[in-house]
């Protein structure tokens, strides 16, 4: 089973969500807005490949409004704010059963679609 992180309301978890119910794919999915990530969790996802630049959201709201987007945050900083801020977490942040990470409605989509071609 999926996992899948993200915040209802946002449409890029809508849109992937929507996708693996299409697909009958089973996820459990963990809302930021009652679920905040801690550091444990982003170490996780981390060690799942991801990387603390497609985690961080240098693009969104929250980042602009912190001022982050003009600085040159190093891994660590980028993490530590994600703890700190999770509207900061690009959404969604799937975790496939063997531990694999993906960020993001297109990582996710891409994977869905090369499974379904195989």
């Amino acid at each position: 089973m999926l996992e899948v992180y993200g915040i209802r309301n946002c449409d890029s978890v809508k849109k992937v969500r929507k996708l693996l119910e299409a697909e009958s794919i089973g996820y459990t999915f963990h809302d930021f807005d009652t679920e905040s990530p801690d550091e444990a969790l982003i170490d996780t996802w981390i060690e799942g490949g991801a990387t603390p630049e497609e985690l961080f959201n240098g693009k969104s709201i929250t980042s602009r409004q912190l001022g982050l987007k003009a600085k040159e945050l190093s891994d660590a900083e980028k993490k530590t704010w994600l703890v700190r801020e999770n509207r900061l977490i690009k959404r969604p942040v799937v975790v496939l059963p063997t531990g694999e990470t993906l960020v993001g409605a297109a990582n996710v989509t891409k994977h869905l679609i090369s499974k379904e071609g195989n």
